[in-house]
Parts: structure tokens; sequence; C-alpha cells
């Protein structure tokens, strides 16, 4: 009942709409995944060799988009306030999506994925930042894990969605949803927090290269890397993966991130409630890529899989990396209020974009050694260097976020609720 209580108390209409449009933004993300192999078959692409590297192609635009978008937007959502970002990125990622429904070949296709990234990179940094900003310390933890967990619903309705549509219908679909959605917006207030600084100029993004910060900055993004790897890998090229692990029956992209999704979002609420339990971000992380390891080692080396088994365990691996909201919370409240809105959206979008870089590492390897041993080794690297970076952070649970970056000061210790100016 206290836990109900304090749920309640969270639940104000900015972590809803934050929530709702990172549902939107997540739906946008995933539809790539579930529609690749029936729109590019549709678009003339029917070798299955060149369905899978078109498919990287394209993938690896929608997550440059991303990066590009996380940089423009995170120094927007500093220099003009966070609702500005909101109200720009929902615009563009859907208009990108209805654009998406008329592509005609693979060149189309990759510009309207990548022009969807970039405004798709704006939402989640903006959302994260409102929220925690909004809401008192001992409490923000619930709102951004509200916000992730309606999030990772978005997921679920893709890879739903992307199995009873086809891949025009659905694209146009997300696109109504954001344009829809951006009139909800209309009523939500702006960070006060935000609304006290009286000098844009100290929103100095080149401040992150100063005093330690750049660092921090590289660990935090490390520690998301095995998220987009489990989604942009194991599940969207499960066809591919378990066909050389000789898997008895039929795996499709479609079910595995359906099934994979449906655990993120169960992790995504059961990380942010073990975090608050915790009172630590850090341990609860900590945990998740431990046990995210070696589910992936079991989904690789265990001879005698079958198709319902690669589900189940698409679900389980799918819990073990669903700390996103931890996370992007996590990452907000590394950085004072001027630089803030930088770090919480270029954050995830580089680790979106990190995807990229595996999914490039992955087809490398797999030209010299087998599809699961590329897979796994790229796996493994992701999740060593996550825990590395996450030694290498400081928790930051209880710190007050009322305080700003400037020069090479760095922020005030975790347990201080003291300001720097």
């Amino acid at each position: 009942m206290r836990f109900l209580r304090e749920l309640r108390s969270v639940l104000n209409l900015t972590v809803l709409v934050a929530g709702l449009g990172y549902f939107v933004d997540l739906f946008d993300i995933t539809l790539f995944g579930v529609l690749r192999v029936a729109s590019l078959k549709d678009i003339g692409v029917t070798d299955p060799a060149e369905i899978l590297s078109k498919g990287i192609l394209i993938y690896n635009c929608q997550m440059v988009g991303m990066m590009v978008g996380g940089m423009l937007w995170g120094v927007l959502a500093d220099k003009k306030g966070r609702l500005s970002v909101m109200f720009g990125s929902i615009l563009l990622y859907s208009f990108a999506n209805l654009a998406n429904a008329f592509a005609w070949d693979v060149t189309s296709y990759a510009v309207c994925r990548f022009l969807g990234g970039v405004g798709l990179a704006g939402e989640l940094g903006a959302a994260i930042t409102l929220v925690a900003e909004s809401l008192p310390k001992e409490k923000r933890g619930l709102g951004t894990t509200i916000v992730a967990t309606l999030g990772m619903l978005g997921i679920v309705a893709a890879a739903f969605v992307g199995q009873h549509l086809s891949w025009k219908t659905a694209y146009v679909t997300g696109g109504v949803m954001g344009l829809a959605l951006l009139f909800a917006r209309f009523k939500v207030s702006e960070s006060e927090l935000f609304q006290k600084k009286t000098d844009p100029a100290r929103a100095n993004p080149l401040l992150l290269l100063q005093g330690g910060r750049f660092v921090k900055y590289i660990c935090c993004i490390l520690i998301g890397v095995p998220i987009y790897f489990t989604t942009g890998i194991l599940f969207t090229f499960a066809p591919e993966l378990t066909a050389g692990l000789s898997v008895k029956g039929t795996v499709t992209a479609g079910d595995a991130i359906l099934y994979g999704s449906i655990g993120l979002t169960a992790g995504d609420l059961l990380a942010g409630l073990f975090s608050q339990w915790l009172k630590s971000r850090k341990r609860a992380v900590g945990l998740n890529l431990v046990g995210g390891f070696l589910l992936m080692l079991v989904y690789g080396l265990v001879p005698g899989l079958t198709s319902t088994l690669v589900y189940v365990l698409s679900f389980c691996i799918g819990i073990m990396v669903g700390y996103w909201a931890v996370l992007v919370t996590m990452a907000a409240e590394q950085f004072g209020t001027n630089i803030r809105g930088t770090v919480a959206t270029t954050v995830p979008n580089f680790v979106r974009g990190s995807a990229a870089i595996a999914a490039s590492g992955f087809a490398w390897l797999k030209g010299s050694v087998s599809v699961p041993t590329a897979a796994l080794t790229v796996g493994s690297i992701c999740f060593g260097l996550a825990l590395l970076a996450l030694s290498r952070i400081e928790e930051t649970f209880h710190r007050d976020l009322d305080f700003t970056e400037s020069g090479t000061e760095p922020a005030p210790e975790a347990t201080s609720p003291s300001r720097a100016s």
C-alpha cells in the first residue's frame, strides 16, 4: 500500500506525457527491426545475404542519425529548454515515419531512417531531464521508472503491430501517433530548475571536456552499450544467429523482439524499483549486467535449444538488460543543470548509436568466424566494458540536482546536498 501511495504521488501530467512520448519513441525505433525482412523484400531486395547486409546499413543510418540528433537536441535543451526539444523532435520523427511509408529503394529507406533517428534522439533525454528536475530526489527514480516502463511498452506494441499490419501502414501508424501526442504536450510546464538559470551562455557542452567530466561521460555511455547490443543483434538478427546454432524450430525476428521487449519492459520496472529498494543505482545496474552476461552465454553456448527456449531466453535477457531508466537517471544525476539536458539527451543516443559499432563489428567478424561466435565475442566486449565503466562513476541516488557546472570545478559529491556554482 505504501508503494502504491508513492507511485500515485509521482504520477502527474509531466510524468504521464513524458512516458507516452517515450512510448512513441521506442515504437518508431523498434519498427525497422520487426519490418526489416518484409519491407526490404517489397522494395526489391530478395537475396537473404542482401537482406542482412542492407538491413545492417539502414539500421546503422538510423543509429548514426540518433547520435547526430543527440548532440543537436541536447545543446538545444540546455539553451532553449526541455519543452522546446520535446516539441521539435516529435515533429521531425513523426514526419520522417510518414515519409518512410513511401520509400522506394534502399537509399530512400536509409534517408528516412536517418532523419527519423535525428528526430527520435531528442525525446528520451528531454523527458527524463524534465521529470528528474520536477520531482524530489527521493522520488525521481520512481518517476523516471514510470516513464521508461511506459516507453518499453512501445517496443511491445511495435512488435505486435509490425506483425499484423503491412510495413507501410505500420510506419504511418507511428507517424500519426507522434502527431497526436504533440497536442498533449501543450499543457506541460517547463522545468523550474531550468527556469532559474538566467545566463543561457553557461549551457556550454564543452564543459564536458573539462575537470574529469569527459571520462565520467564516456563511462555513462559504455554502461548502456549491452542494452543495444542485445536489441540490435541478439533480437534483431535472431533468425541468422539461431540458424548458426542449429536451433530446433523457426525463430523470427518479430517474435524475438516481441518476447525480448516484454522482458525489457518488466526489467525496466524491476530495475527502477530495485534501485529504490537498494537506494543505489550502481548496485542495481551491476547485478543486471552480470545476469545479462551469463544468460547471453547460455543463449550462445548451450546445445539443443528449441525456438521456444530461445524466446524464453530472449525474455529473460530482456529483463536483465532492462536498466535503461536507471542508466539515464544516473547519467542525468552526474552533471549540473546547465549541461544536464545535453548529457541526458546525448548519452542514450550515443548508447543507441553504439549499436551501429556493435553491428558493424558483428558483420565483420561473421566473415571469419561463425555467426554465434561473432555475436558472443561482440557481446562479451560490450558487457566487459560496461562493468569496468560502472566501477568508475559515483553513486548519485541521494544527490541534490540544484547545482551547475563551471570551469574545471567537479560536480558535488553524491552525498552532499550543497550547491556548486
